[in-house]
């Protein structure tokens, strides 16, 4: 059991249409570490990290059961105002998303949304993001330049950037660097490392060595369910599950 968890799911059930997507989940995800969900494909993991910012309201014919608590708040309470909710998110997906406008208005969008509009605090805020995602010295001088000119790399740093310029306290990332070269990968593994000084972050991904290099904690979901959940060095060296034991058993080989 996680002494400080910021988000807390409890009996967490998902049904879409007939099928039980998720059963009994029952997990903690601690603040200012790397928590990453590993397990074959298809076994729920992306659906469990969309319940963290209620996602699934998006999809037809879905039901969830049980309490997920983000600051001890159930963001499933039907008193929760969603928009609340979601900006203590941030969001990466397997493939970059940058909005169809330049580079600066890009990291500036979400300030400008909420009312901020003096230009010395919106280029003071899109240096600030862009140097934390070590991306301003590479954009610095084209910041009116289209953010879909960018390399597949540079723009899922750049949505990086503009998640974080909501200052959210938490990221999530399903598979952030499935579309990505080994360079830009280590890129974003190295920021996810940095930033968990400052938020808590919550990765799925299918790559192990990746999970190992870059996690505090690893949670196996296998068929909708939390097999085993710890510390990422005894889940993948030493398992007590069998199932986990049969999954990572390729890991070292």
């Amino acid at each position: 059991m996680i002494l400080q968890p910021h988000i807390s799911i409890q009996n967490l059930n998902v049904h879409i249409g007939d099928n039980h997507i998720l059963k009994n989940i029952n997990l903690d995800f601690p603040d200012k570490k790397v928590t990453t969900l590993i397990g074959p494909s298809g076994c729920g993991k992306t659906t469990l990290l969309k319940t963290m910012n209620r996602l699934l309201d998006h999809q037809t014919d879905v039901r969830v059961e049980g309490k997920v608590l983000v600051d001890g708040e159930n963001i499933y309470d039907p008193k929760v105002e969603v928009t609340h909710i979601r900006k203590k998110m941030g969001l990466l997906s397997q493939r970059p998303f940058p909005l169809p406008m330049n580079i600066y208005d890009n990291v500036a969008y979400g300030h400008r949304i909420h009312g901020k509009h003096k230009k010395n605090e919106l280029d003071a805020i899109v240096e600030k993001y862009l140097r934390g995602v070590n991306l301003w010295d590479e954009v610095k001088d084209r910041l009116k330049s289209p953010a879909t000119r960018l390399s597949i790399g540079q723009q899922q740093r750049l949505c990086l950037a503009r998640g974080l310029a909501i200052e959210p306290e938490i990221i999530l990332g399903d598979e952030p660097t499935s579309a990505l070269d080994p360079i830009s990968t280590q890129a974003i593994e190295e920021l996810f490392m940095q930033l968990k000084d400052k938020y808590t972050i919550v990765l799925v991904t299918h790559i192990l060595r990746q999970a190992r290099r870059v996690s505090d904690y690893i949670g196996f979901v296998y068929m909708g369910e939390i097999i085993e959940f710890g510390p990422t060095e005894e889940i993948l060296l030493n398992p007590k599950e069998k199932l986990t034991k049969e999954y990572v058993k390729g890991f070292l080989s």
